[in-house]
């Protein structure tokens, strides 16, 4: 089924990123620069965050692989991706980030588009188990 394929291959690809955005959020003066993130800050918040980031990113590697995509699962990435853009987005508006963070936020956003779309596809029959 072609519409389970992409949505396989978006959730590979935001596991990707998601690993390449911890290791930013985990070194803000080095790598988080590049997306505009402000530094310096205290550890406990770059490595808690870089380490949600990266759990989010091996549970979408995860799903990927399962023989039947978890929807309930799907509706809370989707809800994640899209808060995650609008907490940017608002401190954007309050001058907290440059727009280079916006944009790159920008990338969750389609994410999470691929994901409400995938929702409102059709459901698949349940899982039978191996054989």
């Amino acid at each position: 089924m072609e519409h389970d394929r992409l949505m396989r291959r978006t959730l590979n690809v935001t596991a990707v990123a998601n690993l390449g955005a911890a290791l930013m959020f985990a070194f803000p003066d080095s790598l988080g620069s590049l997306a505009g993130l402000p530094a310096p800050v205290p550890a406990l918040y770059n490595v808690t965050l870089a380490a949600l980031v990266a759990l989010f990113g091996v549970t979408y590697g995860w799903l990927a692989r399962q023989p039947v995509i978890d929807r309930p699962l799907v509706v809370f990435s989707a809800a994640g991706k899209t808060a995650f853009v609008l907490v940017v987005f608002f401190c954007w508006l309050a001058g907290q980030v440059p727009f280079l963070t916006l944009l790159a936020a920008g990338g969750d956003l389609v994410f999470a588009a691929i994901f409400v779309w995938w929702l409102f596809g059709p459901v698949p029959p349940p899982y039978q188990g191996g054989g």
